[in-house]
């Protein structure tokens, strides 16, 4: 899926626009007991509540692929004959309307998540959306669509305990602390499937949600989906700076870092201002001219690549987004942090200077310690 796809998706999520007509659900205890169930007909329900419902489900339709909004590909044998994508498929044929299939989908859920001892709350829609037709020149006609998109979305919400507050009880015309209350928080995680490809279903895929780029939920994952388990922003990103620790070795140099990071923000500004939908990729090969551009050897670079194969797999694309933090650089000794604008992090330099190393920075017009300035 690309971003114009999930905001396609998202701009339903309103009570007249999408043809959702019930929610379903169940409340479970730190315990892994369920408290209580949901079934309930979005239309008699008051109109403020069914809002705060559908804006929970479409959460899991938000945050930047690759980080918050992870791809997930079944196999060719999956998808012919397996429990987890029956499962799935019987969830979304049934329209949700099978109890049973719910309960076992509930059961497998309870089973394998872990929120430690938080409640929390399982919600369940389906939904079915008439694809209008978008000609060649990106105009949509409604009148003219020739398919349906059916598909389900699954979100996981924490439920908290609301704080204790002082509040005006009218009966008595005074204030008292007011009874915390059962809140429901933002989703943890969730997924819909199948994949919205191409504007058409694509049962071969599903799109998982995570609100923490980097707890992506592994076991629930494999319970739901029983596919290879993605890396998360960060272990994507430890594993390409080890991928170029070893191959340059002691020659990873600050200009090598500076060097890596611009070409990428540059790559990450540009995709950005084009406003592609398509999510932005690089190959090992493309960071691997990055690093033959800075002065590298013919043989480090090879290391790169093969540490690349070993860490992503083989062919992997990478997301630069998920490589670097295009919003900062931070150059760390042992006892100083220095924070430099990425795009200006060229005028940190290093030094030797009568023996001692030494990390330089031009002052510039302007010193200020602690927002004191100083001469």
């Amino acid at each position: 899926m690309n971003q114009k796809e999930i905001s396609e998706l998202r701009r339903r999520f309103k009570a007249d626009r999408c043809a959702i007509s019930r929610i379903y659900g169940c409340y479970v205890n730190g315990n892994k007991e369920v408290i209580s169930y949901i079934d309930e007909s979005l239309g008699v329900m008051p109109a403020e509540e069914a809002e705060k419902y559908l804006e929970l489900l479409k959460k899991t339709l938000s945050g930047t692929l690759g980080k918050n909004l992870i791809d997930i590909v079944f196999s060719t044998s999956q998808v012919m004959d397996s429990e987890e994508h029956r499962r799935l498929m019987a969830l979304r044929e049934s329209c949700l309307k099978d109890g049973e299939i719910r309960q076992e989908f509930y059961r497998k859920v309870i089973e394998t998540l872990d929120m430690g001892d938080s409640n929390y709350l399982i919600l369940l829609a389906h939904d079915a959306y008439d694809v209008p037709y978008r000609g060649k020149d990106g105009a949509v006609d409604a009148d003219a669509s020739d398919q349906v998109f059916s598909y389900i979305v699954c979100c996981v919400c924490p439920v908290k305990d609301g704080k204790l507050e002082l509040g005006y009880c009218p009966g008595e015309n005074e204030f008292h602390n007011c009874v915390p209350s059962q809140i429901v928080a933002p989703p943890e995680l969730g997924f819909m499937f199948p994949a919205f490809d191409d504007r058409r279903a694509n049962i071969h895929n599903a799109l998982a949600y995570s609100r923490k780029a980097d707890e992506l939920h592994q076991e629930f994952l494999d319970a739901i989906f029983h596919t290879e388990p993605p890396m998360s922003a960060a272990e994507q990103r430890e594993a390409f700076q080890t991928a170029l620790s070893e191959a340059l070795e002691g020659s990873c140099s600050l200009e090598v870092v500076q060097a890596v990071h611009g070409q990428l923000s540059e790559r990450i500004e540009q995709h950005r201002e084009s406003r592609d939908p398509e999510p932005l990729y690089v190959t090992a090969k493309e960071v691997g001219s990055i690093l033959a551009d800075c002065g590298a050897e013919e043989e480090q670079v090879k290391a790169f690549c093969e540490s690349c194969t070993r860490q992503f797999g083989e062919g992997a694309v990478l997301s630069p987004d998920n490589l670097i933090d295009n919003r900062h650089f931070e150059i760390k000794t042992a006892d100083a942090t220095v924070s430099v604008e990425p795009e200006r992090s060229y005028i940190a330099e290093t030094r030797v200077i009568d023996g001692k190393k030494y990390l330089l920075i031009p002052i510039g017009e302007g010193l200020e310690v602690n927002g004191l300035p100083v001469e």
